[in-house]
């Protein structure tokens, strides 16, 4: 586990799914609601997440209910989730046991991890490195989609030119 000062602690903002790819999205957001982070998720856990939140109760338990179960019965708790890396588009977790007085790191995907705990009220931490690394990733995906490679050196001049040449599309909601 990282350091607490290498990370920041997150919440479930909410679900929503991709306007292109229909393709379902966890908002992670900080604490003072001033960061986000959206996670590209399966529809299963999606539905896992949704449940949840929404204190909906199946007739029988899913999968994420079963491994809360089993974790319990041994006498293993949930200390934290981490959103540990990205790396080529790819987010990594890290689930963060607590067992017989040993802490456990357990390799995760995020979507089963933050599913974990919002099951178990165990917070959710995300590395900073994790925020930097992401921010940079939307701000190449924007400018490479507007043709601009760096966007922190362009003149008003280009901007301008830029902006006329943007159309209705270049403008679609975007995560």
């Amino acid at each position: 586990m990282r350091k607490r000062e290498d990370t920041i602690q997150m919440a479930v903002g909410g679900l929503t799914l991709d306007p292109v790819t229909k393709t379902p999205i966890v908002i992670l957001k900080d604490t003072e609601n001033k960061l986000n982070l959206p996670i590209w998720i399966g529809l299963l856990e999606a539905t896992a997440m949704a449940t949840e939140i929404e204190g909906i109760k199946m007739a029988r338990p899913m999968t994420h209910d079963l491994l809360k179960s089993i974790l319990g019965e041994v006498g293993c708790s949930v200390e934290c989730v981490e959103i540990t890396e990205l790396k080529e588009n790819t987010y990594y977790a890290a689930v963060n046991l607590k067992l017989a007085g040993r802490d456990l790191m357990i390799d995760s995907r995020p979507s089963d991890a933050i599913a974990l705990a919002l099951r178990t009220k165990s917070p959710i931490y995300v590395a900073k490195a994790v925020l930097e690394a992401s921010s940079m990733l939307q701000q190449n995906e924007d400018a490479n989609e507007r043709g601009v490679e760096n966007v922190s050196n362009v003149s008003k001049e280009k901007w301008a030119e830029i902006l006329e040449k943007m159309g209705p599309d270049d403008f679609k909601y975007k995560q």
